[in-house]
C-alpha cells in the first residue's frame, strides 16, 4: 500500500475518532438530544452501516463474529461516553478517554508481567501525574461525575480493544459487536424514556456519529492499521485529543485552560514515552 494512501487513511480515521467527541458534545451541550437516545442512535446506526459495508464487500453480515462480552464492553463505553459529555468539554473528554484506554492496556501488560524499562517507567509516572493534576479540585477542574463516567468509558474501550486483539477479521467482529450492543442501547433508551428529548439536529448528530465517525471510521482504521507497526498505530492515536481540542475551540467555542494544556502535555508525553520504550 503506497505511503500516501496509508497516511491519508490514518488521518481520516483520527479525524473520525475526534469527530465522535465533537458531535456528541455538540448534540448534548445545547439539549438537542438526551444522552441515552444519542447512545441508542449511535450504536444502531453504526451497526447498520457496518452491516451494509460487510454486505457490499461480500463478507457476510458479521452475525457469526464478535461476542456478547465484547458487545457489553462496547455498550458501557458508548453509554459512559455520552453521559460524560453532558458536562465535559470535547477536549477534556477526549483526553480522559484516551488516557483511560491506554492506562487499561498498559495495566493489562503489567498484570501479565510485562516489565517496564526506565524510560517507560518515567512515562507512566508522568502520565499519572498529569491525570491527577487534571482532576484535582479547583476552579478549572472538570466535573467529577463526568470525569468518572469518561474514565469508565475509557476502561471499557480498553477492555474491548484487548479482547479484539489478534482477530482475523476486525471489521466483521466490530459489526457483530455493534449488532449485539444495539439491544442494550435500546433498552437503556427505553428505561430513560421519561427523560427523552430529541430534535432533528440531535438525531442528525447521533446518526453522523454512529454511521460515519464510528462505522466508516473504524473500517478506515482497520484498512490502515495492518500497514502500521504496533508502536506507530498506538503513537498516531496521540493526535486524537489534540484534534478534539482544536475542534472544540473552532466549532464549539470552548476555552483551553492552562491546566488542560499542562495536563495534556504530561499525559500524552508520558504515554508516548511508554510506547517509545516498548518499541526500543
Amino acid at each position: 500500500m503506497p505511503f500516501l494512501r496509508i497516511a491519508g487513511l490514518t488521518a481520516l480515521a483520527m479525524l473520525a475518532f475526534a469527530a465522535n467527541s465533537l458531535l456528541c458534545r455538540l448534540a448534548l451541550r445545547d439539549g438537542h438530544i438526551d444522552a441515552a437516545s444519542f447512545t441508542a442512535l449511535r450504536v444502531c446506526s453504526g451497526a447498520l452501516m457496518l452491516w451494509l459495508l460487510l454486505r457490499l464487500r461480500g463478507g457476510g453480515n458479521g452475525a457469526t463474529h464478535g461476542s456478547w462480552p465484547s458487545a457489553l464492553a462496547l455498550f458501557v463505553y458508548a453509554a459512559g461516553f455520552s453521559f460524560a459529555y453532558l458536562s465535559l468539554s470535547a477536549a477534556t473528554g477526549a483526553l480522559l478517554l484516551f488516557g483511560a484506554v491506554q492506562a487499561t492496556m498498559i495495566g493489562y501488560g503489567l498484570w501479565h508481567r510485562e516489565h517496564l524499562n526506565r524510560l517507560q517507567s518515567t512515562g507512566l509516572v508522568l502520565a499519572a501525574a498529569g491525570l491527577v493534576a487534571l482532576v484535582l479540585p479547583g476552579l478549572s477542574a472538570p466535573p467529577l461525575v463526568g470525569s468518572l463516567l469518561m474514565t469508565l468509558a475509557g476502561v471499557a474501550w480498553g477492555i474491548y480493544s484487548l479482547r479484539g486483539r489478534g482477530g482475523s477479521d476486525p471489521a466483521a467482529s466490530t459489526a457483530g459487536n455493534f449488532a449485539r450492543a444495539a439491544p442494550m442501547a435500546l433498552a437503556l433508551s427505553a428505561f430513560t424514556l421519561s427523560h427523552a428529548q430529541t430534535d432533528m439536529a440531535g438525531i442528525a448528530y447521533a446518526l453522523a456519529s454512529g454511521a460515519l465517525a464510528s462505522g466508516i471510521g473504524y473500517v478506515i482504521w482497520y484498512m490502515a492499521m495492518p500497514q502500521l507497526r504496533a508502536a506507530s498505530a498506538a503513537s498516531v492515536q496521540l493526535s486524537v485529543p489534540v484534534i478534539a481540542a482544536l475542534g472544540g475551540v473552532l466549532f464549539l467555542g470552548e476555552a483551553i485552560t492552562p491546566r488542560l494544556v499542562y495536563s495534556s502535555i504530561a499525559i500524552l508525553g508520558g504515554i508516548a514515552l511508554v510506547i517509545t520504550g516498548r518499541r526500543r
